[in-house]
């Protein structure tokens, strides 16, 4: 796996693989980040990229003490499929 790394001045947690773009975009709010996409180019889809990045986005929102409110849909599948993040929920 590609490293992951915070794009802040974007809002998004990106990485690259086999040249193509993925990438998690969030909202910033006071105390909290709203995930509102999940990006991964089908040509490198399947490989558990987009997980990858929602998980590194809720580790960014633990760390910082955020919470989290996920209007991806599938930010919020894959928060309900772990509920060791359960807590961050906004």
């Amino acid at each position: 796996m590609s490293e992951i790394r915070h794009d802040a001045a974007h809002h998004r947690f990106v990485t690259e693989v086999d040249g193509h773009l993925a990438y998690v975009e969030y909202v910033p709010g006071d105390n909290a980040i709203a995930i509102t996409h999940t990006i991964v180019p089908a040509a490198i889809g399947g490989r558990g990229i987009a997980g990858n990045l929602v998980r590194a986005a809720l580790l960014h929102a633990r760390n910082e003490g955020l919470k989290v409110e996920p209007l991806c849909s599938y930010a919020d599948a894959w928060m309900r499929r772990h509920p060791e993040f359960d807590a961050l929920r906004a």
